[in-house]
């Protein structure tokens, strides 16, 4: 019997008529599961939000200041709970809390779709942003941390290779959905979607750890592996008031809002930023496709190369790629450099993420992770909360984005020297 699978003594395992019936490693099975919960959260996030923008402004006679100001409020108070997301993941498991913000998002969908006015399209961005770009993106992420360590970077990859493609096809979707059932029946018929995909993955195949199941981590082909850090990772469990006294959780914490900030802004305004650079929306939406392409094919090799290199080099890299977004995007004049726009976006945003997805739990252990990965997300999601209303007030006030786009670029070039000095911590032993 191969190392990871459910031993003939598990009395877990057998009365688990799921894990009794897969004849290898559940933590296999387990990455689809995470792929449809990324891909499920997309009605709140902002590439999911953009192509409704125009619409829902429009319906409801808002400006962009107007709307971006909505954006930015509700995006920067559904940042708060996270950590309490993350407390409730580390008290009751994933599979209880998802499943409870799972039925939160889809009434989230469905109240959007009834919004009148500025005051109802504030509340509709605080849930769909806290329960979906929020929570499920910290749960599906703090699921593979739960499942892998060494093979954390390929299992990420492949994830991201099927995820990311498909949701370079969720702008296109909800476009076709606007066109065929008007804006509201498009987002109420997204909520739906959510519960019919989701509640029975979560109902009969998600598992919380492999633990519970009689299973170790990897499938149990480790044994005492060492990191940069000096110490066994096995022993590495770092709370989260130890964790924000390293140097690389404030590294991580400014790298990781500085990319919510920018790129939320690019998305939340990319059809007008596309209408402005004499292209049309149909441009914009194929961007978006070019985009999850190139994030996919490189949040895989990322994926792989973080199981052989540093963390600190590759997060140099995709701060390089992020300021390489920004200059294309202050030149993107045509068709062919919106291409190019889209692809470096994609080598930045897919690098990104696979240092994300590996680094908190080598760094800082699984015991707390609910709780740091928690405090991050409220970082992150707080930051994204102000790019869309810096552009939209910087389009009202200049005329176009150009300004904003500079001072982003001069905020995110010395990242690219500062993230190499995100090192791996030494959890002090108490004496």
């Amino acid at each position: 019997m191969a190392d990871g699978q459910v031993g003939s003594g598990d009395v877990n395992a057998k009365k688990d008529w799921v894990v009794s019936r897969v004849p290898f490693f559940y933590g296999w099975l387990m990455l689809p599961v995470v792929m449809i919960t990324m891909v499920a959260a997309s009605p709140g996030q902002t590439f999911g939000v953009s192509v409704f923008n125009p619409y829902i402004r429009q319906a409801l006679s808002l400006s962009h200041t107007e709307i971006s100001s909505a954006y930015m409020l509700g995006t920067f108070l559904a940042s708060l709970p996270m950590i309490y997301v993350g407390a409730l993941m580390d008290r009751y498991g994933l599979r209880r809390t998802l499943t409870g913000v799972v039925i939160l998002f889809g009434c989230a969908c469905l109240g959007i779709s009834q919004a009148s006015g500025l005051t109802s399209i504030f509340f509709s961005f605080l849930f769909l942003r806290m329960l979906g770009q929020g929570a499920m993106e910290l749960l599906a992420n703090n699921t593979l941390a739960m499942w892998f360590h060494t093979r954390l970077g390929f299992a990420a990859g492949l994830v991201s290779v099927t995820g990311g493609l498909i949701m370079g096809l969720v702008p296109t979707f909800h476009l076709w959905l606007i066109q065929l059932l008007t804006w509201r029946w498009a987002y109420a018929f997204l909520g739906l979607i959510v519960w019919a995909a989701m509640l029975p993955l979560l109902g009969i195949f998600f598992r919380n750890r492999p633990e519970e199941i009689g299973q170790k981590v990897d499938g149990g082909l480790r044994e005492g592996r060492r990191d940069d850090g000096g110490a066994n990772v096995e022993e590495r469990s770092f709370s989260l008031s130890q964790a924000i006294k390293t140097r690389a959780y404030w590294i991580m914490a400014m790298s990781m809002a500085l990319p919510s900030m920018i790129v939320t802004g690019m998305h939340f305004h990319v059809v007008q930023i596309y209408l402005d650079s004499g292209l049309t929306e149909a441009d914009a939406a194929t961007m978006f496709t070019i985009s999850a392409v190139s994030y996919a094919i490189f949040m895989f090799c990322g994926g792989l190369l973080a199981d052989r290199l540093p963390l600190n080099i590759l997060l140099a890299f995709a701060m390089a790629g992020l300021s390489g977004t920004i200059l294309t995007l202050l030149h993107m004049s045509s068709l062919w450099t919106s291409q190019i726009f889209a692809g470096v976006m994609g080598i930045g945003q897919g690098t990104l993420s696979a240092v994300g997805a590996t680094l908190w739990v080598r760094y800082y252990g699984r015991a707390h992770l609910g709780k740091i990965r928690g405090s991050l997300a409220t970082v992150g999601v707080a930051a994204s909360s102000t790019g869309p209303f810096l552009m939209g007030a910087g389009h009202d006030y200049f005329g176009g984005y150009h300004e904003v786009l500079w001072v982003f670029a001069a905020l995110t070039i010395p990242m690219v020297f500062v993230g190499l000095f995100a090192t791996p911590p030494k959890l002090e032993q108490p004496s």
